[in-house]
């Protein structure tokens, strides 16, 4: 459909707003659907107070790296931070090995590894996880996380199958080869020391079963098929950009499922093409999805006051985008260095009682600079 045009417009979206204003993307289903770009004279995170439930959160992950890496029961120390009927994110920490198996029947899991090293033991074969990889574990899978040195991770755990996106005009081959992806061999897996039976417990609503059996669970020795535990770290990504055009950040999809998708952020180059181009986020009002960031490493030049181990979260029907002092600064950055994970839910995320124990309660007023 052809666009309206009314009043003073940059005729190319993101590059050339028109002194005075600031430019708004105002859009549906992410920024795939009908939109429009609304050239105001006023930053629409220009608040002075925001009273209510609705206003941008901001979470010190390092809290928790700090109150629970002590501890070893990885199941018990995963904490819930937030949720919908699609998705949960959550936090665990883990420095010595898992005293028993774990199998999820409510949902896949994605494990990013945000610190340590290990192995992940499963049904398909153990592999050696590091700082920046992303294990994907099939809904049912049973597994084992061995560290070899303390280990935190981002948990996003999906009720529907965890996929690769569609990259259409791109390629199959864009942002990372499949061929990249890891999966496991079937080879001896060491079980917890000393175990007389071997427990495997088993989450089903929420709620965890154990089953005891008087042999390692993990006693595969073959398989076949297309259904399998994925591991692929960062470093193998290779992140789209265009020298003259702010791409969305749905262009760095790495991984989908129903209702939720999730991006990872990482080091390219910026749009140094042409003088009028954009080089920070566009302001937007997220209409249909909400918005959570995991900071992973790097230096995040859009914002000040968010370091490694933080993780924001922009909710439906309230805008965000970059603060002022970051837009000044960007006209003379040639690239960002960045990595983040970034998880867009269609449905209203809750926050649970774990985000709360680590809010940065004023978060909110960063835009003020």
């Amino acid at each position: 459909m052809v666009p309206y045009i009314r009043g003073l417009v940059a005729p190319q979206a993101h590059v050339d707003v028109p002194e005075g204003t600031v430019e708004e993307e105002y859009g549906r289903s992410g920024f795939f659907g009908r939109y429009a770009h609304l050239y105001r004279t006023e930053a629409p995170v220009g608040w002075t107070r925001i009273e209510g439930a609705l206003k941008p959160r901001a979470y010190n992950l390092t809290r928790l790296e700090n109150e629970h890496l002590k501890r070893s029961d990885y199941l018990r120390e995963r904490v819930a931070l937030l949720s919908n009927s699609d998705v949960r994110i959550i936090w665990a920490n883990i420095n010595t090995p898992m005293d028993c198996y774990f199998r999820n029947a409510d949902g896949d899991e994605v494990l990013f590894v945000h610190n340590g090293s290990g192995t992940l033991q499963t049904d398909f074969g153990p592999l050696k996880y590091k700082i920046g990889d992303y294990l994907v574990i099939p809904r049912g899978t049973v597994y084992r996380l061995v560290p070899k040195t303390a280990s935190s991770f981002l948990i996003i755990e999906s009720f529907s199958e965890v996929r690769l996106p569609n990259k259409g005009m791109l390629g199959q081959h864009a942002l990372f080869d499949p061929a990249v992806i890891q999966v496991p061999t079937p080879e001896a897996q060491p079980g917890p020391l000393g175990a007389g039976d071997f427990e495997l417990k088993i989450k089903r609503e929420g709620e965890i079963s154990s089953v005891f059996y008087p042999f390692s669970p993990l006693n595969t020795v073959g398989w076949k098929g297309d259904l399998t535990v994925w591991q692929l770290n960062i470093s193998d990504i290779r992140p789209v950009s265009c020298d003259r055009y702010h791409l969305p950040p749905s262009a760095h999809t790495t991984f989908v499922a129903d209702d939720f998708v999730i991006c990872t952020f990482l080091p390219r180059p910026l749009e140094n093409g042409d003088p009028g181009a954009m080089k920070v986020p566009f302001y937007h009002s997220n209409i249909d999805y909400d918005e959570v960031i995991f900071y992973h490493s790097g230096e995040f030049f859009s914002r000040g006051g968010i370091l490694p181990g933080h993780m924001t979260f922009h909710p439906q029907g309230i805008h965000h985008g970059p603060q002022r002092s970051a837009i000044t600064r960007s006209k003379d950055v040639t690239n960002t260095i960045e990595q983040a994970v970034m998880i867009d839910t269609r449905r209203p995320l809750k926050p649970d009682r774990g985000a709360g124990m680590v809010e940065l309660q004023d978060y909110w007023r960063s835009w003020q600079d």
